[in-house]
């Protein structure tokens, strides 16, 4: 792969870091393409990244994670700012076309970029966005997202991450009253069990509620000139995040792509995890090939 340039953006309330990678195989008339999660950083596309040479790749670390801190002083963070953020990215490429891959709370946020401000956006495929808001079953759901967030806030990340763990592998609605079901122990899953104190954790502190709770603006999204394509992992079904995909998708009057592995299927021993990213980015290169 090309070596990466690293660039600066000041935003409202962050400065944010991102990185283009050149094509190394010649571009073939390709537009560049964006890939990103939330709260993911930039280093969890690089095996994703080495499978896309022809393009002029971009990645980036959204606000309050890797490089990117925010600026003002906020403890959560919406949507709608990480779009923005999004945005001025896309803005600062200069690009007549781009093409988007999304994972995750990035997936919201791009849905969100793209009822807002699609400017040059020509592909946006959202894998599994991370929004419990969609589901039929969304009180329930939105609870046990609040009951992460609130035990983050009282007993640190172990617990918290524990109770995190226990509602993204949850297969199937969610029944009221799940969320003051027993908890799991954090030592099961090799978290600590003690609280350290820190109160600054991306997923569990500053992106939980926003993100979970986020609506689509479906009529923006359908006025939008930018083909939206949501993903979903073959191995994700029945849990949160391929539920919410399926919502989606319905409500575009499209159906889900479905993708190889789980709901970090691109990953390719990125923190520790592996998926099946061959075949993930083969996937991803007929979709955004419209094929």
């Amino acid at each position: 792969m090309a070596h990466a340039t690293s660039h600066t953006l000041h935003t409202n309330g962050a400065t944010i870091h991102y990185d283009v990678r050149p094509a190394t195989a010649g571009d073939g008339g390709h537009p560049p393409l964006f890939l990103f999660g939330s709260p993911m950083d930039a280093s969890a596309f690089a095996t994703l990244a080495s499978y896309f040479t022809d393009r002029t790749v971009v990645t980036y670390d959204p606000r309050g994670t890797g490089r990117s801190t925010r600026t003002d002083g906020a403890a959560e963070t919406t949507p709608e700012e990480h779009a923005d953020d999004l945005r001025q990215v896309v803005e600062a490429l200069g690009a007549d076309a781009v093409d988007l891959f999304a994972s995750s709370g990035g997936a919201v946020n791009a849905l969100a970029l793209v009822a807002a401000a699609p400017g040059p956006i020509r592909v946006l495929v959202a894998h599994e966005p991370a929004t419990a808001a969609v589901l039929p079953d969304h009180e329930a759901a939105l609870a046990a997202c609040a009951g992460v967030h609130a035990t983050y806030l009282r007993a640190g990340m172990g617990p918290a991450m524990a109770k995190f763990i226990a509602l993204t592998t949850h297969k199937g609605p969610f029944t009221a009253g799940w969320a003051e079901g027993p908890a799991p122990d954090p030592a099961a899953f090799g978290l600590p069990t003690e609280d350290d104190g820190t109160r600054d954790d991306p997923l569990l502190g500053q992106n939980m509620r926003g993100c979970t709770g986020y609506r689509p603006d479906f009529a923006a999204l359908a006025a939008a000139g930018t083909r939206v394509v949501i993903g979903a992992g073959e191995e994700s079904e029945g849990e949160m995040c391929a539920r919410a995909a399926a919502a989606v998708a319905e409500r575009l009057g499209t159906e889900p792509v479905v993708f190889p592995s789980h709901h970090a299927g691109f990953l390719g021993g990125e923190y520790g995890q592996h998926g099946e990213p061959e075949g993930f980015a083969r996937t991803l290169r007929e979709v955004l090939d419209g094929s």
